[in-house]
């Protein structure tokens, strides 16, 4: 690691979330004539790669930067009044809860944007899309750095609008009815949530976060986080949670997610996946456990009720989907797979224990990177096929028989059951930590949480992961096992701009699956911090 000082690490966090901004607004204008290349067309997602890689690259010089010894001070700090007459300031930082966030994020979108310039979605002019894409990366960036409430719901609304163009413009069969059902429901939410986020910052005299979690921790006694009354907190958790609960997203809530997914272009679903999901669970740990940790006690045994029926209900609904004759749509079973990973997560904040909260944070950067990679392959599968059928898959695209894709592009089949095996969490890749975590979370809940309740929630996730394993398995058998006929025609195997998209998902989930400490030993500081009542 690099030494930096704080006014160093200031402006490389200001860089990262106002790069994308910049960069949106230089993509609408015309190319010098030194660089247009081929054509504006090339010009535009050239200019898409070179803003995200430089998004990325001072976000690992950020994270290159940080003081590990400090993970849990918030750190390259920048605070200044914005609108004075209600409190409302221009706060960012970063910690060791919301920095490899960040990082992920920068990366997904380098990685989108480094696939979309050899192959990109069909639709209107790229020009928009690389806007949007930068849109899009600017608001997720903004949510995870900034520290004043107001200011998270600015940027955590920002990303709905590209996304919903994205999916709209770009998207596949059914893109208009998917791309309404999210703005919608993301919206209602968001109207809940800001409810939520008001009734805190006015009740407590102050949006600032670092000031509302720093006197939770010292709140007088008859009084929960913030001073807010018992009453305050209840109120302001439901509303809070019903607007992570959406973005999640949390069983019953979760219907819009399956629409888009398969609606959505192939970078649009990686962002969805590894990125827009794991804003509604940051929510949920950055604000609603230290800034009202009653309420947050008081509801944790219905999140990990849901949870729970999450994790199951994702499972069976990929084992139906999965089945000979099903009709069921790969893209399709890997979004209700999302469902299932994602009550994980929710479990594992439900314990309200540092073993718990590790374990879900670990989970969110696990499943940003093994299904983000998913939703890549998937995409380029339907590129080479046609199709995302798993029947049609199954067949082969040619009608043949035993046309698995280990015959006709074995790196490209090997890639896929590697991505199957991490999101089922076998031991020794990232997928298996955070599940491993949040189950031994539910074992030993919170003091005041029924331990024998949390016990029925652990035994029916680890049912969870046994339903998870077959499916993802069936899958690996259904669409790549099968010797190539000759009647079969191969299919491109794994390309030099697609090896180069992939392989750091790859790396970096053989690496957290090897080296867990790598990323505990970020949050787990950060963690006890906000936490700092609980003992395990």
């Amino acid at each position: 690691m690099i030494t930096l000082n704080d006014t160093v690490l200031q402006y490389l966090l200001a860089a990262v979330v106002v790069l994308p901004l910049l960069g949106a607004g230089a993509a609408l204008l015309p190319a010098p004539p030194g660089l247009r290349g081929r054509g504006p067309e090339q010009a535009v997602l050239r200019h898409g790669v070179t803003v995200t890689g430089l998004v990325l690259a001072a976000a690992l010089v950020l994270a290159a930067g940080f003081d590990y010894d400090r993970a849990e001070d918030v750190q390259g700090g920048t605070d200044l009044s914005w609108i004075p007459a209600l409190g409302i300031r221009l706060h960012l930082g970063v910690d060791g809860i919301s920095l490899p966030l960040v990082v992920l994020s920068a990366l997904l979108t380098f990685l989108c944007a480094l696939y979309s310039y050899r192959n990109p979605p069909k639709g209107p002019s790229p020009t928009a899309f690389v806007a949007l894409l930068l849109v899009l990366e600017a608001g997720t960036l903004a949510t995870f750095a900034v520290l004043d409430l107001v200011l998270f719901f600015l940027a955590f609304e920002m990303v709905l609008v590209p996304m919903y163009f994205l999916i709209a413009r770009w998207g596949g069969e059914g893109r208009a009815r998917a791309a309404w059902k999210f703005i919608l429901y993301t919206l209602v939410g968001s109207v809940v949530m800001l409810l939520g986020l008001l009734l805190v910052g006015l009740s407590a005299g102050t949006f600032d976060m670092v000031a509302l979690a720093t006197s939770a921790s010292d709140g007088a006694s008859g009084t929960g986080g913030s001073g807010l009354s018992h009453t305050t907190q209840i109120i302001a958790v439901l509303a809070l949670g019903i607007g992570f609960a959406v973005k999640t997203p949390m069983w019953p809530l979760h219907t819009w997610l399956p629409d888009a997914h398969t609606a959505a272009p192939t970078v649009g679903s990686v962002l969805l996946a590894g990125v827009l999901l794991k804003m509604g669970t940051y929510g949920l740990v950055r604000i609603v456990l230290p800034v009202a940790p009653e309420g947050a006690a008081y509801f944790a045994p219905y999140l990990a009720a849901f949870a729970v029926v999450g994790i199951l209900y994702g499972s069976l609904a990929c084992l139906a989907l999965v089945r000979q004759g099903g009709g069921g749509d790969l893209k399709r079973l890997i979004a209700y797979s999302s469902v299932g990973h994602m009550g994980f997560v929710l479990l594992g904040i439900a314990t309200l224990t540092r073993t718990g909260v590790n374990g879900a944070l670990f989970a969110n950067i696990a499943h940003g990177l093994v299904t983000g990679l998913l939703f890549f392959l998937v995409g380029a599968l339907k590129v080479r096929t046609g199709s995302t059928d798993l029947d049609a898959l199954a067949r082969g695209a040619e009608g043949g028989r035993g046309a698995g894709l280990y015959g006709r592009a074995p790196r490209f089949g090997g890639l896929l059951a590697f991505g199957a095996v991490a999101s089922l969490g076998l031991p020794g890749l990232a997928g298996f930590w955070g599940e491993m975590l949040a189950l031994l979370g539910a074992y030993h809940p919170a003091d005041g949480l029924s331990r024998p309740a949390f016990l029925v929630f652990m035994a029916l996730g680890g049912l969870g992961t046994l339903l998870t394993a077959a499916y993802l398995l069936l899958v690996v058998r259904r669409v790549c096992m099968g010797e190539r006929q000759p009647e079969t025609a191969a299919l491109p195997d794994v390309r030099g701009y697609e090896f180069a998209a992939w392989t750091p998902l790859v790396v970096l989930t053989v690496l957290a699956g090897l080296w867990p400490a790598l990323l505990l030993g970020l949050t787990d500081p950060a963690v006890q911090n906000l936490l700092p009542g609980v003992a395990r």
